[in-house]
């Protein structure tokens, strides 16, 4: 027995709390650090997404640097410089040392990051794979620039400071991060240069120039100087509350009643739906919610679940809009046909959401094999774990056999053709935090459905059109081919005398002639005019053609 008590005792004394940062430490690959192509392409994904986040909510248009360099074999020095707002000295190793750290977890509004983990993230991966700390140097407009080295201290989750010092910098405001990571640096739908890419696509309003590690440069100019439309913070709706922090809530809250708890607490709770929620539960409106049990938690749930509740407002969502989300596509992307759609906002679990779809078809993009699907969330790519994500699933489910393209059994369309799927929702379901693939809720895969499908019949329409057009221009380019040989053949028919028979043919192909110059002129004729018809064809699709009777659709 006492050899048991014994080690009883010798285990407890070994138990302990784990920081976060010790447990992403063992664990990186749940952030996406789980191989070095992967790694590196993280490393520069969270520190965008962080410039173009601080560039937004300032108001201003982003223009980003990304410069990488291989400073060793397996190596790279990653290097991205804003000219946002800049970081207020005392918070900069707190937002880039210590994880979990940021002012968007508790927020209901749009933006890329979420969790406070991700550039924290990033330069615990460069202190675990070099050993070198992380530099910072930013300037907020009217003070001077900070610059700053860091580590993280894994064991207490805290800023390791090891350089803190006012320096010049020629930038008026802004961020600079360079981290000393472990890499490799391959090309490929899955590499930095493809995320940079489809980043421009989703974020038009951004400059971003690129320095690969082989010294190339590419400037992704901006397509428009239309900011996203700000963003406003709201609160939880009813609908999406659960059980325990429904409980967390109601015994923290600093109201006296359970009728103003609702009112203060849910976003389109009033006075009345307030009411109508606890005459459904059987709670009394003046009962002091810090004093609830489970059991009135639970009755109040019901309530809520029972009541007609208003859908959350959608001012805390930025979609791209059709207009800017075509606009991306066409400058990075050269097809021949675009269209895009921006659905009505929906909810799911009581989160406001927006599908936006966007097509390209045609042109360069290659005939043969799948067509391409980018994901976005939040105006982020997502390029890994294509086959688990939601977007995927709704891209296969449709038939695209309807729209004129092939499709081997459930699988993807095949053609020359790129599908951008975008999700814009104050909260994305993820499937890890790692943020690579999208939950399959129901709400989300038919409202991506419905966009393709809407996509798809506007793509059906030009494919036809442009069909009818190339037959009626290669019919009368016969016609054109064979004009001198009809009239010489009538002549030698008609076996006159030659007087005639010169005058005869003369008259013939002048009548010919004639007719022939009101084929050219029609509408479609020419090859000169076939791409100003079919512009006019994209137009008349988007703008009129959408009573046309849907065929064929599941």
């Amino acid at each position: 027995m006492r050899d048991i008590r014994d080690k009883a005792l010798e285990m407890a004394s070994k138990q302990r709390a784990i920081s976060i940062a010790e447990f992403f430490e063992k664990n990186r690959h749940l952030l996406g650090f789980d191989n070095p192509k992967k790694a590196l392409l993280t490393v520069v994904k969270e520190a965008v997404d962080n410039a173009l986040d601080a560039c937004e909510e300032a108001g201003i248009l982003p223009e980003i640097i990304v410069e990488i360099y291989e400073t060793s074999p397996g190596k790279y020095l990653v290097v991205v410089e804003d000219n946002g707002p800049g970081i207020v000295r005392e918070q900069i190793p707190h937002i880039f040392a210590r994880l979990l750290y940021g002012s968007k977890f508790h927020k209901l509004s749009q933006s890329r990051g979420q969790q406070g983990i991700g550039i924290s993230a990033a330069v615990l991966y460069a202190q675990l794979t070099t050993g070198k700390p992380a530099r910072i140097t930013s300037r907020v407009k009217g003070m001077e620039a900070h610059y700053f080295e860091l580590m993280i201290e894994t064991k207490t989750n805290t800023p390791k400071i090891l350089v803190d010092e006012k320096v010049e910098w020629e930038k008026e405001h802004g961020t600079r991060i360079e981290l000393e990571i472990e890499g490799s640096y391959v090309k490929g739908l899955q590499s930095v240069d493809e995320y940079i890419k489809q980043t421009a696509i989703v974020n038009p309003h951004a400059t971003i120039i690129y320095v690969t590690p082989k010294a190339e440069q590419f400037i992704l100019s901006r397509a428009t100087d239309q900011l996203p439309k700000p963003v406003k913070e709201i609160k939880p709706h009813p609908y999406g509350v659960e059980l325990g922090r429904l409980l967390e809530m109601l015994h923290s809250a600093r109201e006296k009643t359970l009728k103003s708890f609702l009112m203060n607490n849910f976003s389109r709770v009033g006075e009345d739906t307030a009411k109508a929620i606890l005459e459904n539960a059987l709670l009394s409106p003046d009962m002091d919610p810090r004093k609830t049990t489970r059991e009135d938690a639970e009755r109040l749930i019901k309530g809520i679940n029972k009541t007609k509740i208003m859908a959350p407002p959608t001012d805390c969502i930025s979609p791209i809009g059709e207009e800017l989300l075509e606009k991306g596509l066409r400058k990075e992307i050269e097809a021949e046909f675009y269209t895009a759609i921006t659905r009505t906002p929906q909810v799911y679990r009581g989160n406001p959401f927006v599908v936006e779809v966007g097509i390209a078809y045609g042109g360069n993009i290659p005939r043969e094999g799948n067509a391409r699907v980018l994901r976005f969330a939040n105006r982020v790519p997502l390029l890994y774990q294509q086959g688990a994500c939601a977007i995927t699933s709704a891209v296969t489910s449709v038939n695209w056999k309807s729209y004129g393209l092939q499709q081997p059994g459930n699988g993807l369309p095949i053609g020359p053709l790129v599908i951008a799927v975008h999700i814009a929702s104050v909260w994305v379901p993820f499937t890890s935090e790692s943020k690579e693939a999208i939950a399959h809720y129901p709400e989300i895969i038919q409202e991506i459905r419905l966009a393709l499908q809407e996509a798809g019949r506007r793509l059906s329409r030009y494919i036809k059109k442009k069909v009818r057009i190339s037959e009626e221009i290669k019919k009368r380019s016969y016609i054109e081919k064979y004009i001198p040989h009809i009239a010489g053949s009538i002549v030698e028919i008609l076996e006159l005398p030659e007087t005639e028979r010169e005058l005869l043919e003369l008259k013939l192909k002048e009548l010919l002639e004639k007719k022939r110059g009101k084929i050219v002129e029609e509408k479609h004729v020419g090859e000169e005019k076939l791409d100003e018809d079919l512009e006019k064809l994209k137009k008349s699709i988007v703008e009129g053609e959408e009573h046309e009777e849907r065929r064929g659709e599941e």
